[in-house]
């Protein structure tokens, strides 16, 4: 197979997006680590191989030079190291309720700690002339209200890939997947039932979210030597994003042939846009 014989690492790879990165890591031959604070509820595997689960907190510099010493030994080698764990609760920037201190650790656990982890990483991958895959999003390119310090590490972390891509090449290849809205088994939570998880669906120009597998299969491409020549890059995996919302209001060739069925406002699609970093995220935060 593809990967056969090569080492990966999944952060926050227990459910959700790093979960489906997990897998199709393993379909391609890899043999897989996930970790996170807590274990999955089940483990996680496909193509009959499962993920080995290792416990760790990133945001604690310590522990996780302490874990990659003791993956060395494991393993003895690093082909792929995927900085997948984040995620961030719906708080508006003037929200009393624990004030900056909540904020400081969104960004510590969506910036800092992939940071921390690829820097404690970086000797395996250098000696296997590996590669990084951060898992950006694309509340860190537009604006994200609800959600302002998660966008701010995202437009941070897409940044650090490339400033690593430059550093760290040739040995290290750095690349950024930038996600849109992801299906996972938390949607519920954030959008309702079937029907509202379509609505929301509609509003893509696939017209549907992605599944975690398909945003592992991009991670896959990323990895594997059909991107040998790729670094520094950010692929953007939403689906062809999302109509804005001033086609909707504008009244100028508005005819009942290009008047979308579902008619998204602006406030909606606000909205949407932040509840997709609950989606996509907060379900990796193990």
């Amino acid at each position: 197979m593809e990967l056969d014989g090569r080492v990966v690492l999944v952060t926050g790879g227990t459910r959700g997006v790093g979960a489906g990165i997990a897998r199709a890591f393993l379909r391609a031959g890899a043999r897989v680590a996930v970790c996170a604070r807590r274990p999955p509820d089940a483990p996680v595997g496909a193509a009959g191989r499962t993920a080995e689960f290792h416990p760790v907190d990133l945001r604690e510099p310590a522990a996780v030079r302490e874990f990659f010493h003791d993956f060395a030994e494991r393993y003895g080698r690093l082909d792929t190291l995927v900085n997948n764990a984040g995620g961030t609760p719906y708080r508006l920037l003037d929200d009393e309720e624990g004030g900056i201190e909540r904020h400081a650790r969104v960004l510590a656990l969506n910036l800092t700690a992939p940071l921390t982890v690829s820097l404690a990483a970086h000797p395996l991958l250098r000696a296997a002339r590996g590669a990084i895959v951060m898992i950006g999003s694309v509340s860190g390119t537009r604006p994200s209200p609800g959600t302002a310090a998660y966008g701010a590490a995202k437009a941070g972390l897409e940044n650090l890939a490339r400033s690593m891509a430059v550093e760290w090449a040739p040995e290290v290849r750095v690349n950024t997947l930038v996600l849109g809205m992801v299906e996972t088994e938390l949607s519920h939570l954030h959008y309702g039932d079937e029907a509202g998880i379509a609505a929301v669906g509609r509003t893509v120009p696939l017209g549907r979210l992605a599944a975690p597998d398909e945003i592992g299969e991009a991670a896959v491409f990323l990895a594997s030597d059909r991107a040998a020549y790729v670094s520094g890059a950010s692929l953007l995996v939403h689906g062809g994003g999302e109509r804005p919302a001033f086609l909707d209001a504008a009244t100028a060739n508005a005819t009942a042939a290009n008047v979308p069925s579902i008619n998204v406002p602006t406030a909606d699609t606000a909205t949407v846009d932040t509840v997709n970093v609950t989606v996509t995220t907060a379900d990796k935060e193990s």
